[in-house]
């Protein structure tokens, strides 16, 4: 799974890391590349805490996963839940300068070469920038193609705030793309209730501190990102309902687009989910292995 989002603009972005992990402690997923689409420093370190907390790096098995920032533009200005959360110097980060930070198109192309083909998922919670700037690599539209399977967009908040880039993407990417809009996030929305009662196993929570930052408690966050990745990682489970392919208003003539749509039958079922994903217990890195191998004389 490649996540990339604008982290300390909305409490999704959050949420929607945290039940990614969930879902890796189950084996489900597995996350190869986190990015911020938030040209701000207290961006990517809210984002390299929440990879700490929840991954234990680094440590014997594994080492440091590197934070894509994007520094396009004027630096954005700090928010409440990013200052409530990079202000605590309880939670291990491995950002402090710029210099710490990866390149974001870089480390999304890397991520993928390594993939066997068609294995990889592409989720978009944000400005396009990112996305549209590894586009425009030579050869990455063929790399995508060939490496992932669909690229899932949260179209709300700043989904928008970079036209260029989205019309970019929109209209070159090579895979499939779905897109789940602000009416599934506000039909679904992360329950309040979960962050007193699912979370309350660790004194000091990020995502909890994030949350009681962005607005005041108690409100249920719109969950259009924790959607997108739930599709992207349990296709076949069929808790949305989904268009019949077509085209986004700024994209070209033909389509491969779809939209997803809330089923509000499954409204409990996925609450549920997204609770308790998100408030998983630190899973770590899934470790792979090499096969033995045969003995030359076999």
């Amino acid at each position: 799974m490649v996540f990339d989002a604008d982290f300390g603009d909305n409490i999704e972005s959050a949420l929607t890391l945290a039940m990614l992990y969930g879902l890796q402690g189950k084996s489900e997923t597995r996350v190869i590349s986190v990015s911020s689409t938030k040209s701000s420093l207290k961006s990517a370190i809210f984002a390299d805490i929440l990879v700490r907390f929840y991954t234990g790096e680094p440590n014997a098995f594994s080492g440091v996963t590197p934070i894509g920032l994007s520094l396009s533009g004027a630096m954005a200005g700090d928010t409440p839940m990013l200052d409530a959360v990079t202000g605590k110097t309880q939670y291990p980060r491995s950002i402090v300068r710029m210099n710490d930070t990866a390149d974001p198109l870089a480390l999304i192309r890397n991520a993928l070469s390594a993939q066997a083909d068609q294995n990889a998922m592409v989720v978009l919670d944000g400005p396009a920038t990112n996305l549209a700037g590894l586009l425009a690599l030579p050869g990455s539209s063929e790399l995508i193609a060939k490496k992932v399977r669909c690229l899932a967009i949260a179209a709300d908040g700043q989904f928008a705030a970079d036209a260029g880039a989205l019309k970019r993407l929109l209209a070159e990417w090579p895979t499939e793309i779905v897109i789940a809009g602000a009416d599934v996030g506000d039909a679904l929305p992360f329950p309040a209730a979960s962050i007193e009662k699912d979370f309350a196993w660790a004194p000091n929570h990020p995502v909890v501190d994030a949350y009681r930052a962005y607005r005041p408690l108690p409100y249920d966050a719109p969950a259009a990102a924790m959607a997108a990745a739930l599709y992207a990682v349990r296709p076949q489970e069929g808790y949305f309902k989904l268009s019949a392919p077509g085209t986004a208003s700024v994209g070209p003539a033909g389509g491969k687009h779809r939209m997803l749509e809330p089923d509000l039958a499954q409204k409990d079922r996925i609450l549920q989910i997204y609770a308790e994903m998100a408030s998983t217990h630190p899973v770590g890195r899934p470790q792979r292995f090499r096969p033995p191998q045969k003995k030359q004389e076999e």
